[in-house]
């Protein structure tokens, strides 16, 4: 569907451009703009290798088992069906971690990881209806409980550290690209309070 989007967009704007005649101003603004796309990606591949980098040396150190032992407790409120020895919570807790650092890079395979293994967990309570799809042709999957929870908190995002909203401010000429912290802390913790009540609201209304 974006691709669509997109096409249609660039299609607006060529049509748009040949009726006005301001053909040269479309390419002019196309080539400046694959520019700026190179230099964006360059700065960003830095600040990536940067903390990702930080979070290796955290993981190393012990930090970061440390911080997922600190979060259990909260993992258990939002997932009480998830028993304490099961792999998922480890991955979630690293995947939250990482949101809340601000490293949307480093928390997407933990992400994937916690899908994989709460699908494995819901077959193990003898409910193969659920998982992630595979590909195979006709299969519907469906999700569970824990795994729309974890979606929806994964998708509100604390985030005490904006990584890439401070490095597209600084790539754009922000004169204040940090000024956007205070901002983001309260916007992504608005967003993920909302998401825990309304997951705990349908936690309770399921079960009366």
């Amino acid at each position: 569907m974006l691709n669509y989007i997109w096409a249609f967009m660039i299609l607006i704007g060529v049509v748009y451009g040949a009726f006005t005649g301001r053909m040269a101003d479309v390419t002019n603004a196309a080539l400046d703009s694959a520019g700026d796309a190179v230099s964006l990606c360059i700065t960003m591949i830095g600040i990536m290798a940067l903390w990702v980098g930080l979070m290796e040396i955290a993981q190393k150190s012990g930090l970061i088992a440390k911080m997922t032992r600190g979060i259990q407790p909260f993992i258990s409120f939002l997932f009480p069906r998830i028993p304490k020895d099961h792999p998922s919570r480890e991955y979630i807790a690293t995947n939250l971690i990482a949101n809340v650092l601000g490293l949307g890079w480093a928390c997407t395979p933990a992400g994937l990881k916690a899908m994989e293994a709460l699908a494995q967990l819901e077959r193990e309570r003898g409910n193969p209806e659920y998982g992630i799809g595979d590909g195979t042709a006709g299969r519907s999957c469906s999700a569970s409980r824990e795994m729309c929870t974890f979606l929806i908190l994964n998708i509100s995002s604390l985030q005490l550290i904006p990584v890439n909203m401070i490095a597209y401010r600084s790539q754009y000429g922000s004169v204040n690209p940090a000024g956007i912290i205070a901002p983001a802390i309260v916007a992504t913790f608005i967003s993920t309070l909302t998401a825990i009540l309304y997951c705990k609201f349908k936690e309770v209304t399921s079960k009366s």
